[in-house]
C-alpha cells in the first residue's frame, strides 16, 4: 500500500471544554477534559500531526465562538489544525484563519448559501477549503444534522469537486459517537467513483481494526473521537501504527 491512512483526533468544543455528542445530539453530551490544550498536546506527543477542532457551540451560534482554544492550540503545539463549526460569514473565516487555522470546514454553507461558499473556495484555495458532506442515509445532512435534504452524498460531492474542491470530511451521523464502525460502503464508493478527492472518514470508528479496514479501502484520512477519549483505540496503538511499515 502507497499511501498510509492519516489518523486525525478530533476535539470537540462546548463552553471551552472537550466534549463528545452521540449523534450530534447537544442533550448527549460527555465533557472529557476541562482544558483542550492539554488534549492536544497529549495528540501531538503521540506523533500525531494533524487535529480536527470543532466549534460546537459556534454551529449552534452560527458564528464562530471558540476561536480563542483555535488561537491557544495554534500557538503552544505545531499540530495542522482543521476547523469546523458555525463558519457562516466571511469575518468568521478571516477570524479562523488569523487564530491560527491551517483549513477550515464548511458543511452547511456550501448547501444553503452555494455562492458564499464557492468565493471562499476561490479566494482561499482548494488547500485551505474542506467540504463537509455529512450523511444520513446516503443524503447529505445540514445544520447540525438537524435536517436531511434530498441531495444523494456522492452527487453532492462531485458538484463540487468539478468546482475546484479535493478535501472532503464526510460523516455518517448515524453512527457519530454511537462506536458501531464506520459507513465502510459509502467510503468505498465515495473512492470508486471519485479516486481524486481525498475524502476524510468520520463517524462510528471504535477499534484499529475499523481504521485498518478504511485503510485498506485507500480512504487517505479517518477522523478518531469517541474511541480515543473511551480507549478503545491507545495513543500508543496510533503511534505504532504511524511508525510501522506502509
Amino acid at each position: 500500500m502507497a499511501n498510509k491512512i492519516e489518523i486525525i483526533p478530533a476535539i470537540d468544543l462546548i463552553d471551552g471544554k472537550c466534549v463528545r455528542l452521540s449523534q450530534g445530539d447537544y442533550n448527549q453530551k460527555t465533557v472529557y477534559n476541562e482544558n483542550p490544550l492539554e488534549v492536544a498536546k497529549m495528540f501531538e506527543a503521540a506523533g500525531i500531526r494533524r487535529l480536527h477542532l470543532v466549534d460546537l457551540d459556534g454551529a449552534k451560534a452560527k458564528h464562530i465562538v471558540n476561536h480563542k482554544i483555535l488561537e491557544e492550540i495554534s500557538a503552544k503545539t505545531n499540530l495542522i489544525i482543521d476547523f469546523g463549526g458555525g463558519l457562516k460569514s466571511d469575518e468568521d473565516l478571516e477570524i479562523a484563519f488569523n487564530s491560527g487555522a491551517s483549513m477550515v470546514t464548511g458543511g452547511s454553507i456550501a448547501v444553503k448559501e452555494r455562492d458564499t461558499f464557492l468565493k471562499w473556495l476561490e479566494k482561499y484555495g482548494a488547500e485551505k477549503i474542506i467540504l463537509g458532506a455529512d450523511a444520513k442515509n446516503g443524503n447529505i445532512a445540514v445544520s447540525g444534522w438537524q435536517e436531511t435534504t434530498e441531495l444523494p452524498v456522492i452527487g453532492f460531492i462531485s458538484e463540487y469537486h468539478k468546482k475546484g474542491i479535493v478535501k472532503v470530511i464526510s460523516t455518517d451521523i448515524s453512527r457519530d459517537g454511537m462506536l458501531t464502525g464506520p459507513a465502510f460502503e459509502l467510503y468505498f464508493e465515495i473512492r470508486k467513483t471519485l479516486p481524486e478527492v481525498e475524502i476524510i472518514a468520520s463517524g462510528g470508528i471504535a477499534t484499529m481494526d475499523d481504521i485498518l479496514r478504511l485503510n485498506e479501502i485507500g480512504v487517505p484520512g479517518v477522523i478518531v473521537g469517541k474511541a480515543i477519549y473511551e480507549n478503545r483505540i491507545t495513543l500508543k496503538e496510533i503511534e505504532e501504527f504511524q511508525k510501522g511499515p506502509s
